[in-house]
């Protein structure tokens, strides 16, 4: 046995320095202060007081009562001799490749729960209000108002549209109600260069790129006009011109996806960073949990933006999780995170900006949970009155919204007023409803659009479905839709 060990650590040595390992491993430092070990609650922080200077937040992990919090592993020197600590003569420290390590004759085991719980980042309280000493991006008049716009655009194209559904003229939608905020203030952070990989309520990224009223009614009544030419469901959008993945109905496939994405810029040296939105429920799906260990030690430049609203449809928090939140599960797998006010649309935009610089200029990845509430059905196929109380989700529409909360903020500042208000309300209802009825009146997509776009040459099984699917068509005229070129 002893002759293995040697020889193998000769074999080891005699490869460190060939491939100038040794060098590395002794440049490498861990991040972690020795008080961890003794303190269920170990985060680090970061403070946003510093966000023209997170270029280099390590230099800040010695400090308390920051907001992003890490913890990462770096490169150790595996046959590093033990060294005493100073609060023990028992207490040994041991670098080994899997992270620094002190051993202690004490049996101690981590808590399921931190003492305290960690911070939720916001910037304007539940009237619009700054909250005193907030740390924030500044955002300008013209930026602001974009954003209460497309706030309010939002609104009225989830209530038109989900109107349209229940008259029959569309088969699906999903609302974005009551998280308007994560979906504006998160796009106008980031920009046009970062590649966007949704879930299904993110239409806000798409209307602040400038996606039009046109073609989300396009897409939604599945014409020939649409860009996925009438294959997908409602509201799975997507836009090549605009970074914007198409929407998949599978939960939390885009996550991974998300990250190679991320690591390709990185190899390209691109500037530029990935994001992927997601909901509590799928970080319950082993995607999630693949792709953030993935983007750690990969370091890939990619934001992950959990819009955690309580409900996995009808399965809330409290039987998906026991942890608090999902922030806390970034730190596990040593992704730097932040717990945020979902419908604060400042404190959002804050957080996101200082996520992108960081991910860019540090290769790293980021992960943002937004904190909010699903007001609305979780889709038309839905009705939450079945598993929680009507006075909640009214209570969370009157006293919580993000969009009222934003524009007492840009009126304060006398950038917005009610005619203003209603001016745009006015115009935004008569440019979508006439969107709709282009939508409904133009030309479907053919039949053998269902069976292109795939191979680049048509395989003989795809032509004998076509074949058999007119057949049937034909001896069924009734039961299919006369408006479908055949």
């Amino acid at each position: 046995m002893a002759f293995f060990s040697k020889n193998s650590r000769t074999i080891i040595n005699n490869l460190k320095s060939k491939a100038g390992l040794s060098r590395l491993m002794k440049q490498s430092r861990n991040c972690c202060s020795m008080s961890c070990l003794n303190n269920t609650n170990c985060c680090r922080f970061i403070p946003l007081t510093t966000i023209p200077q997170l270029r280099n937040p390590d230099s800040y992990s010695h400090k308390k009562g920051f907001l992003f919090c890490f913890q990462r592993f770096q490169s150790t020197t595996s046959e590093q001799q033990f060294a005493s600590l100073p609060n023990g003569e028992h207490n040994q420290e041991l670098d080994f490749p899997g992270g620094k390590v002190v051993l202690s004759p004490e049996m101690q085991f981590l808590s399921e729960s931190p003492c305290v719980y960690n911070h939720c980042y916001r910037v304007l309280d539940d009237n619009g209000q700054l909250i005193s000493n907030s740390n924030f991006v500044q955002v300008s008049e013209e930026i602001a108002v974009k954003m209460y716009s497309n706030m309010a655009t939002l609104q009225i194209l989830d209530t038109i549209f989900y109107e349209a559904q229940r008259q029959g003229r569309i088969s699906f939608y999903v609302t974005t109600i009551g998280e308007e905020a994560i979906n504006i203030a998160s796009a106008a952070a980031l920009k046009s260069d970062d590649i966007v990989f949704p879930q299904y309520r993110e239409p806000g990224v798409l209307l602040w790129r400038g996606f039009t009223l046109q073609e989300f009614a396009n897409q939604c009544f599945g014409n020939k006009a649409d860009y996925g030419k009438g294959r997908q469901m409602p509201v799975h959008y997507g836009s090549n011109k605009l970074n914007y993945f198409t929407v998949a109905s599978t939960i939390a496939t885009q996550i991974p996806h998300a990250v190679g994405a991320a690591y390709s810029l990185k190899m390209d040296k691109k500037d530029a960073c990935a994001v992927t939105y997601f909901g509590d429920g799928g970080t319950s799906e082993g995607d999630f949990h693949a792709a953030l260990n993935f983007a750690a030690v990969t370091e890939s430049p990619v934001i992950f933006i959990c819009r955690n609203n309580g409900w996995a449809i009808s399965t809330p928090t409290s039987d998906q999780f026991r942890s608090e939140g999902i922030a806390v599960r970034g730190q596990a797998y040593g992704v730097r995170s932040i717990r945020v006010d979902g419908n604060d649309a400042l404190a959002m935009y804050s957080a996101v900006h200082a996520a992108r610089e960081m991910a860019i200029n540090e290769h790293r990845p980021i992960l943002v949970e937004a904190v909010t509430y699903r007001v609305g059905h979780h889709s038309t196929s839905d009705d939450s009155t079945k598993y929680r109380p009507a006075d909640e989700i009214e209570w969370w529409k009157m006293a919580r919204d993000p969009v009222t909360r934003f524009r007492k903020w840009i009126e304060a500042n006398g950038w917005w007023g009610s005619e203003t208000e209603s001016q745009l309300r006015s115009s935004i209802r008569n440019q979508l409803l006439q969107a709709i009825q282009i939508a409904e009146r133009a030309e479907k997509p053919p039949v053998n659009d269902l069976f292109t776009d795939v191979y680049d040459n048509i395989p003989s099984n795809l032509h004998e479905q076509e074949k058999w699917l007119r057949g049937t068509i034909n001896r069924h005229p009734k039961d299919y839709p006369a408006d479908v070129p055949v």
